[in-house]
């Protein structure tokens, strides 16, 4: 069976979990998605905190929340029976960080943000809809497809990361060209994708009775989606606002 391409949330994690634990409590979809709405309400409070905070501090904040939300998710991934503690850690480390970076584009880009969290939602609503009216169909090769994507585009990104510190950038990708316009649009797309596959996944878990600790390691995997689908239509967006 091919693997989910958020490397939070795959079958063999499923597998792996009911195997090792000795709960008799299961994982649900209901219970998953309250959880999930929980991690939602952390972020955004950390978010609300920083966003109020002059431009240094909140991005020497968010600098801390995505280095501390890194090591957390980390920690999340190889400690899924702890997610219930580390998965809101995660969340409000988090918020630190789309709170900062939200709060200096916002200033360069008035009403970003909201123009984002729209498009972040409506789409997340969008395609949870034509996901269970059965329009998008998770198949072996939908799987495969989305995860040579999302692998592709995370190669790219660590490469120009490191070939950064050698003075070589990207710059016909990352600017607000024709092409820089359109490479956001196949990220967004494919993160959009991986939206699908966290749903059929987390019915998946439910279905073969994965302990009750996933659903918090569900809904952590929902939300590093979610937080990845707002950030690249933050990129999209301020592109599209320097052609103006």
């Amino acid at each position: 069976m091919i693997k989910s391409s958020n490397p939070a949330l795959n079958a063999t994690i499923f597998e792996q979990a009911k195997v090792t634990s000795t709960s008799t409590e299961k994982m649900t979809v209901q219970g998953t998605v309250n959880k999930t709405s929980v991690l939602l309400l952390c972020a955004i409070f950390t978010a609300s905190w920083t966003w109020g905070m002059p431009t240094s501090q909140a991005m020497g904040l968010g600098l801390v929340g995505a280095i501390g939300g890194l090591v957390v998710g980390i920690i999340t991934h190889l400690k899924k029976e702890t997610a219930y503690i580390t998965a809101p850690a995660y969340a409000l480390l988090q918020g630190l960080f789309l709170g900062g970076i939200s709060s200096m584009l916002e200033q360069r880009y008035p009403g970003i943000v909201i123009q984002a969290i729209g498009l972040t939602f409506g789409t997340m609503f969008a395609l949870l809809g034509a996901y269970k009216s059965g329009l998008i169909k998770v198949t072996e090769n939908f799987k495969l497809g989305v995860a040579a994507a999302t692998g592709g585009i995370a190669l790219f990104y660590f490469a120009s990361f490191i070939l950064g510190f050698f003075g070589i950038h990207f710059s016909v990708i990352n600017g607000s060209g024709i092409m820089g316009i359109g490479f956001s649009l196949i990220v967004v797309v494919i993160a959009s994708l991986n939206l699908v596959m966290d749903f059929d996944f987390i019915e998946e878990g439910e279905e073969i009775g994965a302990p009750k600790y996933m659903e918090w390691y569900a809904a952590f995997g929902l939300i590093v989606t979610l937080i990845w689908l707002y950030i690249e239509i933050l990129r999209l967006l301020s592109k599209l606002r320097d052609r103006r």
